[in-house]
């Protein structure tokens, strides 16, 4: 999938092999994350819920910076320069969501290349800490996590930016 449509969400596949089971899962969050933030100008992204500080825009930065730490820095090794706070650094609502979508490509990339070598159960070749090696497989799984939690944190700020909800 490489573009977000507004619910046009990829479906996990059923019966799969597991690294096609893990992307597919992640895939349908990602594109859910994209459905909750789609549309929005500063103002939306800016929103927040009571007395917390998270909003949309601070979450499209987050999960840029956790993409291209987990996927891109410390699984393939590769420098990536992650802002401190994206959000702020990322020039309007536009480039923020085209940062997010970049991150996704790059670690897209990085996984499609790691299934095509060593698997899922490839190490991380620059894991924080060092003494604590992950697999390919445990970062897949950490990131559905995280796109799940998040996905919820998302469904509340969506629905008091425009009354949105879904899913």
């Amino acid at each position: 999938m490489s573009g977000f449509v507004l619910g046009d969400r990829p479906d996990p596949p059923i019966a799969a092999p597991e690294a096609e089971t893990l992307v597919g899962f992640l895939e349908f969050q990602r594109a859910t994350f994209a459905w909750k933030c789609a549309g929005l100008r500063a103002d939306g992204l800016a929103t927040r819920v009571g007395v917390s500080t998270m909003t949309l825009g601070g979450l499209l930065g987050h999960l840029t910076a956790v993409e291209d730490s987990w996927f891109t820095d410390d699984f393939a090794g590769r420098p990536v320069v992650i802002a401190d706070d994206p959000w702020a650094a990322s020039g309007g609502p536009d480039a923020l969501h085209a940062g997010w979508r970049a991150a996704v490509e790059r670690s897209r990339a990085v996984v499609a290349e790691a299934l095509a070598g060593e698997g899922l159960g490839a190490v991380a070749r620059d894991p924080k800490p060092a003494d604590r090696p992950v697999t390919l497989r445990w970062i897949l799984v950490h990131m559905i996590e995280e796109y799940a939690r998040h996905n919820g944190h998302a469904d509340l700020l969506r629905e008091v930016v425009d009354g949105a909800t879904g899913e």
